[in-house]
This record gives C-alpha cells, sequence and structure tokens, in this order.
C-alpha cells in the first residue's frame, strides 16, 4: 500500500504532538494537562488507525474484485485490526 501525504502528515502531527507532551513532562507541567495531550494523541492516533485502515481495505477489496476472490474475508480482516488497535 502506498501511503498519500494525508496520513503521513497525520504521523508528523503526531510526532510533534508527543514531542510536546514530552517537554511538558521535562519542564514539570500540571498533569492535567499532560494527560489531556497524551489523550488527544491517543485520539489522534486512532483517527489514523482507521484511515489507513479503511484506504487499505478499499484498495483491497477491489483488488479481489479483480481477481474475481471472495471480499467477504478483507472485510473481516480489516474489521479485526480496528478491534485489535482498540
Amino acid at each position: 500500500m502506498e501511503y498519500d501525504a494525508k496520513v503521513k502528515n497525520r504521523i508528523k502531527r503526531l510526532e510533534g504532538q508527543l514531542r510536546g507532551v514530552l517537554r511538558m513532562m521535562e519542564e514539570g507541567e500540571d498533569c492535567k494537562e499532560v494527560i489531556t495531550q497524551l489523550s488527544a494523541s491517543r485520539t489522534a492516533i486512532d483517527r489514523t488507525i482507521g484511515v489507513v485502515v479503511s484506504e487499505n481495505l478499499i484498495e483491497c477489496v477491489r483488488e479481489a474484485e479483480e481477481n474475481g476472490e471472495n471480499t467477504d474475508d478483507r472485510v473481516k480482516e480489516a474489521v479485526n485490526l480496528l478491534v485489535k488497535s482498540r
């Protein structure tokens, strides 16, 4: 799978967000603020996982249809990936 610029930019934003959390910890910021930023990071990671899985699923289903394969297994695999990520 090829990852487009939008997905890569999400990861770059996440990287910056996590660096910011580390900086907050090093500067002794309040626990509530650190947790808030960590929660925001987790939400961003979850959304990125959803985007990657959904884009990959679309690609896999198209490929399976072109090859005359059953797409049910591909969909189940995608759902399992999402469930495991939680």
